[in-house]
């Protein structure tokens, strides 16, 4: 097996470790369980700064997230999903591509 192979691969399973792990803490739950699930994450910080602009803290946090969520037509749960997993899948892509750019 090639080693982009490789690394393609461990990126994607942990892309989806992530996004099935922050789902089963936040489906269902209300905004103040979403929150707390994600309070701290880099995913929050990724929502933060898509938040609505005046808005500080939990609030920038929150509407974030439900603004990413509502990109793919749901709420504030797959917003923190999306924001979750996105660092992960921009890592892993970066590995990736550095991997085949120097692969033989």
């Amino acid at each position: 097996m090639k080693k982009s192979t490789a690394v393609g691969a461990a990126g994607s399973a942990a892309t989806a470790f992530v996004a099935a792990n922050t789902a089963s803490a936040v489906i269902g739950g209300s905004a103040a369980t979403i929150m707390s699930a994600t309070a701290g994450t880099t995913g929050a910080a990724l929502a933060s700064a898509v938040g609505a602009s005046g808005l500080a803290g939990g609030a920038a946090i929150s509407s974030g997230m439900a603004a990413v969520g509502s990109v793919v037509g749901s709420g504030m749960a797959a917003g923190a999903i999306i924001t979750a997993a996105a660092p992960v899948a921009v890592f892993a892509a970066i590995g990736y591509g550095l991997v085949k750019l120097f692969e033989d």
